[in-house]
């Protein structure tokens, strides 16, 4: 599954994000999809690696995604990392992305874990609105006598670019 954003929805995840940054007092703040890709960041991102960062916190996810089916769990949608000087903490939002939340002794996990709720159910809401507006999918099977290519070209256009006549002729 994926997802187009636009200027509108963008700017709104990343509000998100600033808003989940300063309130939570963390560090860093990511939306990443489960792909790996970087959609918002947040916090103090100088002399790190976003890319990076990004994508093996999409892949920690599905590690652990394979984790939680041996041990017949449908997800873990939480994961805490604790270190001396820092601490991850990764949600599962929705099917499609991630938040990680970068924070250090400033801040406490509980205060973390509420900020965090918050700002995932305002993404969730961001998403739910863009499936809400999204036109249908266009279906190019539909429409009978048009072909598959769009309409754009005739099929003696086509045999013509393909050469026509019969592909299983020997």
């Amino acid at each position: 599954m994926s997802f187009m954003l636009q200027e509108k929805e963008s700017l709104e995840l990343q509000a998100i994000t600033d808003r989940l940054a300063r309130d939570a007092k963390a560090r860093v703040v990511f939306l990443v999809d489960k792909n790996g890709i970087l959609i918002s960041a947040s916090g103090d991102l100088q002399n790190l690696d976003t890319t990076s960062l990004a994508s093996l916190a999409a892949g920690n996810v599905a590690a652990t995604s394979g984790l939680a089916e041996i041990v017949k769990e449908k997800e873990f949608s939480n994961l805490v990392h604790e270190g001396e000087q820092n601490n991850i903490y990764l949600t599962i939002v929705n099917e499609l992305t991630i938040l990680v939340t970068i924070f250090d002794k400033r801040t406490s996990l509980g205060l973390v874990r509420l900020r965090v709720k918050r700002a995932t159910d305002d993404v969730k809401k961001v998403f739910a609105n863009m499936d809400a507006s999204a036109p249908p999918p266009d279906d190019p099977f539909a429409g009978g006598d048009e072909n598959i290519f769009g309409g754009d070209f005739t099929d003696g256009e086509l045999d013509d670019v393909f050469g026509g006549g019969d592909f299983f002729d020997v």
